[in-house]
């Protein structure tokens, strides 16, 4: 129903309808040495113009990528949206759908998550996918919640080159489990997983062996070591992942990963100052039984046509608590939603086309910051479209007086992260800042960044 204020002749009706006289007799049970006896301290009202005008000024003073060039990134993509996915997605058949609980009223919604399953099937070479999580922390967090339902087993090992978020939430989850789970960190080394280590970490307890490809600092890991290590004890193998880079790179299902998860914020969903995203999960057919979430099966209906449904819900909400996969009990449906229509418009070509940009120019890139005295790349090893920078000062200084300043966003400081990497080979304190290239940065950004560096440090040398 429509919101209708009261008028004065409606609340005297009802006064009178109550017996008393007034609002102000309605309140007379409360002492009046706690009433407010003067007009609330808020602003005079606004008309929707003034409110409109307000309210625009406010997100004026937002700084965003609209007004200047960025190279943050770190799990939150900066990628061009084409305008069919607004168009598109914006419609309220979309737009406004909750659960699609009755399938005969809700063929569009259904075909659209079964046909963004189909595609993260694709992408990652496995079996089955769900319709979305969260995000790809929780996502990443549900797979390995799958790993120790499918084993049985109680032990997770995981790379402490994933996402240091994604870390955090695993950690999180598995401390709120009724019986208690063995975490353990491997260390990095020059960048990547080190494997020697993996291997003695790694039993016939290990439900499940979590790492990241490319991981937080971008690098390529050895994705056949880890998963010959991990399937040597029957342990799963999970594997987070960023979908972008799987149009250039081996998909998961092709070294034998048995979960793939990640973030698909970057398929045609804005940064939006860090959410909401959307999680993915793929997995192989014969842990279906296991996967949290929803599946949206075809069928045929009685007349003979094709159709789709919610074939598995295994949801707190749906079933008894005790036999739920997990208490996700909704999605970023919506979010899915647009990735489909991202990838669909941009088709295999198109994905590969984004991809192969983003991996040129951010390699331009490197190449040309690790030309500057007193900057190197952190670690030599081969990265997609992200890198880390090891910086002669503070990157946090940097980025602040010498970037933003100048009307550019830079890197992610790695060191509040990564404390072991903030020392220098010759002894002396600077840090390491996590830069991101994609399709939407020009040569002329990454130029105008490399001369604000180079500016600064002469400056400070002399």
């Amino acid at each position: 129903m429509p919101y209708i204020p009261h008028t004065s002749r409606d609340e005297q009706e009802m006064l009178k309808s109550i017996g008393v006289s007034s609002i102000d007799e309605l309140f007379q049970s409360i002492p009046a040495s706690v009433r407010l006896n003067e007009p609330l301290k808020l602003p005079a009202p606004l008309s929707e113009i003034e409110i409109t005008n307000y309210l625009r000024a406010l997100a004026e003073r937002n700084t965003g990528l609209h007004k200047m060039p960025g190279f943050l990134g770190g799990g939150c993509y900066n990628h061009y949206i084409p305008a069919v996915v607004d168009h598109l997605s914006g419609r309220s058949e979309f737009y406004t759908s909750y659960t699609p609980y009755q399938p005969e009223i809700s063929q569009g919604n259904l075909q659209a998550f079964f046909e963004f399953q189909t595609m993260m099937c694709e992408l990652t070479g496995l079996e089955v996918s769900n319709v979305s999580l969260y995000d790809g922390a929780t996502a990443t967090a549900e797979a390995v919640l799958m790993a120790l339902a499918v084993t049985g087993k109680n032990k997770v090992v995981i790379s402490r080159t994933i996402h240091p978020e994604y870390r955090a939430v695993i950690s999180t989850y598995l401390a709120d489990l009724s019986k208690p789970i063995t975490l353990t960190e491997i260390a990095l080394k020059d960048g990547i997983t080190d494997t020697a280590l993996l291997e003695k970490a790694v039993d016939n307890d290990t439900a499940c062996v979590v790492f990241q490809t490319p991981n937080f600092f971008g690098i390529l890991e050895p994705v056949d070591d880890i998963s010959r290590i991990a399937h040597k004890t029957g342990a799963l193998l999970i594997s987070v992942v960023n979908p972008i880079s799987l149009a250039l790179l081996k998909p998961p299902g092709e070294y034998g990963a048995d979960i793939a998860v990640g973030e698909a914020q970057a398929l045609g969903n804005r940064m939006s100052f860090g959410g909401p995203h959307l999680g993915f999960m793929v997995t192989k057919k014969e842990f279906v039984r296991k996967m949290p979430g929803r599946i949206v099966g075809q069928a045929v209906d009685t007349d003979g046509k094709r159709g789709f449904v919610l074939t598995l819900s295994t949801r707190e909400q749906h079933i008894r608590r005790a036999k739920a996969t997990s208490n996700i009990c909704s999605n970023e449906a919506l979010l899915a939603t647009r990735a489909t229509i991202y990838l669909a418009a941009l088709g295999k070509q198109g994905l590969m086309q984004v991809a192969n940009l983003c991996l040129q120019k951010a390699h331009y890139f490197a190449g040309e910051i690790a030309k500057i005295k007193g900057y190197k790349l952190l670690f030599n090893q081969p990265f997609f479209n992200e890198f880390a920078v090891q910086c002669p000062e503070s990157p946090a200084e940097v980025n602040k007086t010498k970037l933003l300043a100048n009307k550019i966003i830079g890197g992610l400081e790695v060191n509040p992260f990564y404390p072991e990497l903030r020392n220098l080979p010759d002894g002396k304190v600077g840090g390491a800042m996590l830069l991101t290239v994609t399709e939407m940065n020009t040569k002329q950004e990454m130029d105008k960044f490399i001369d604000r560096i180079k500016q600064w440090f002469f400056r400070y040398r002399v």
